[in-house]
């Protein structure tokens, strides 16, 4: 079998193909973690707004995200019952308090969500069969999924403890656990009755709610309908479908946080990071073998299979330097996700992306050094 010329290329520095793997490997670790916490950002602060079980989402208009919600009345939402395609309504409400972990007595904000225990507004495991639980005054459910510093709340319920702590200098009891999980808006999460959220917030207003869920008749467009409620309720209300809603909270995480724009950043970077290293190796391939390419020119060989052969030594390096980026990545990501109960999971769009980007910046990479075989002149070594 004949085996290319690029590769015998590669393969005689070996010091150097290590650092050229070695370089794009960094490049793509780069690339993965800064996409997989990018990704994650959008898709642990939009958990709650997928498990939500309804078609339309009414919150106040001056709310730009579930960490900065305004109240609005009550009313609004039983308005919309006259809708005809509106089947029923449900209402939330959502603040943050501090929560005084009742091992070591540290404070951290805890993500409060207040419903009405005669209906389920979440699809989330845990919740369905605990209502009744937080009928009882004081009494909430914890998130498992919570971090740490909250203290061992769920394994000591789960060993059939009374679990006791404190919310906003408030005494409560876990009654029960669901699943949630943490975002970057909330380390942990609770849900309780609306009468004892109103007796954590005394300062909050009964009837002053922060999310109102409608749904909707069986076969009524959510988007049709969503028109209707823009043009019956009053302005100071948005209307959204719950794919709007959810939309909505990513695009204020993308656009209206510094966090979003750091991520693809840093992405940015990997990329630019990667690409001078490869054109570095394969300059000075090209630069260390000028005679030898002036030779194959003047024996016949065009510049275009010239080229040909560096953009292969461009290929191999893209797909050798992958596979161990794509390895250690996979291994930081179980690590980050370990470390900080983040969404941060591998998925097949994403390896797919990131090889694509690898391939392009040593194309480049190879486009820019090929350059240089421009000055292999056959006169120059005959």
């Amino acid at each position: 079998m004949k085996i290319p010329l690029a590769w015998l290329q590669l393969k005689r520095e070996t010091t150097r193909l290590a650092v050229a793997l070695a370089g794009i490997a960094f490049a793509d670790i780069l690339m993965f973690m800064q996409i997989g916490f990018q990704d994650s950002l959008y898709f642990s602060n939009v958990r709650l707004h997928t498990s939500l079980q309804g078609d339309i989402v009414l919150i106040n208009r001056q709310s730009s995200a579930l960490l900065l919600m305004k109240s609005f009345s009550q009313r609004r939402l039983y308005k919309a019952l006259d809708v005809p395609a509106v089947a029923s309504v449900q209402y939330l409400y959502t603040d943050y308090a501090s929560w005084k972990n009742p091992v070591t007595g540290g404070y951290r904000n805890i993500l409060v969500i207040g419903i009405n225990p005669e209906f389920n507004p979440f699809n989330l495991p845990g919740t369905q069969e605990n209502l009744d639980k937080i009928k009882q005054p004081n009494v909430v459910l914890f998130d498992r999924s919570s971090r740490k510093e909250y203290g061992p709340i769920a394994t000591d319920f789960e060993q059939g403890k009374a679990v006791v702590a404190e919310v906003r200098r408030r005494r409560i009891k876990v009654g029960g656990l669901f699943t949630l999980g943490a975002s970057f808006g909330a380390d942990g999460n609770i849900i309780t009755s609306d009468i004892t959220f109103l007796r954590i917030f005394n300062t909050r207003q009964r009837g002053l709610i922060d999310i109102g869920l409608i749904k909707l008749k069986p076969g009524a467009d959510a988007t049709v309908v969503a028109q209707i409620l823009k043009k019956y309720l009053p302005p100071d209300i948005k209307v959204l479908t719950k794919q709007e809603y959810i939309d909505f909270e990513r695009d204020f995480w993308a656009s209206s946080t510094a966090i979003g724009f750091i991520f693809t950043l840093g992405t940015i970077m990997g990329f630019i990071v990667g690409t001078v290293i490869v054109y570095q190796i394969l300059y000075t391939e090209v630069a260390d073998h000028l005679a030898e390419y002036a030779t194959l020119k003047a024996i016949g060989y065009t510049q275009n299979y010239l080229l040909f052969v560096i953009l292969q030594e461009a290929l191999i390096l893209a797909f050798l330097g992958y596979i161990p980026g794509l390895a250690f990545s996979v291994f930081l990501y179980q690590t980050a996700r370990t470390a900080t109960l983040l969404p941060v999971f591998m998925s097949l769009g994403r390896i797919i992306m990131v090889l694509i980007l690898t391939i392009v910046m040593c194309f480049i990479s190879g486009a820019i050094a090929v350059r240089k075989l421009r000055a292999a002149d056959p006169a120059d070594i005959f």
